[in-house]
């Protein structure tokens, strides 16, 4: 017990624990969401400028969707805004919804991520994810039980939802050290 007492999720700011403790999602889950802008910019801020927008030869073992730094930026701005935010609240207002799955390909094109302002889509997130962290704090045990039906996942509840949400975030955080791996490994110089 002591090793998690002394873990990093003890470490906490207080507006988290209060947060957590007014909701009936777990703590490490809840803190773990409002880390993740802060997280996101960090790993972004690895990229040299020149790399933002620089991709692969092959997305082969990507552990995200198969997008640059900038495009995983502004993907995760929005499918916090039209994807979680939106299913939270059809889990909550309606009766087993079917919550629809995005076209992260048609994003990407259609709102042109790749000429986006990366100061933008991380404040605009970073907005974003206040706004779902603030929803969840006051979810009751009794809405963790809510049935939606997520297209591409089946079945799930309320708190699965947020699991979902949460892994979301680290596969993206893979996602960006995948694309810096594979940058750092192009500019090898062949043997």
């Amino acid at each position: 017990m002591t090793a998690i007492a002394n873990s990093p999720v003890s470490t906490v700011s207080s507006s988290s624990d209060s947060a957590a403790s007014a909701s009936a999602i777990d703590a490490v889950t809840l803190a773990a969401l409002a880390a993740f802008p802060d997280q996101l910019a960090a790993h972004f801020a690895l990229f040299p400028v020149e790399a933002r927008h620089w991709a692969p030869a092959s997305w082969a073992g990507v552990p995200s969707e198969p997008l640059t730094a900038l495009e995983q930026l502004c993907h995760c701005r929005d499918i916090e805004i039209d994807g979680y935010q939106q299913r939270i609240r059809r889990t909550l207002a309606e009766d087993d919804p079917l919550l629809p799955s995005l076209d992260t390909d048609a994003l990407v094109r259609e709102r042109r991520y790749g000429e986006d302002d990366p100061a933008a889509a991380l404040a605009a997130f970073a907005r974003a994810r206040r706004e779902t962290v603030a929803m969840l704090a006051a979810i009751t045990p009794e809405q963790l039980t809510r049935r939606a039906r997520f297209e591409g996942y089946g079945p799930l509840s309320f708190k699965s939802l947020i699991h979902y949400l949460c892994s979301h975030d680290q596969q993206h955080l893979a996602g960006l050290q995948w694309v810096l791996g594979q940058y750092e490994a192009s500019r090898l110089e062949p043997r």
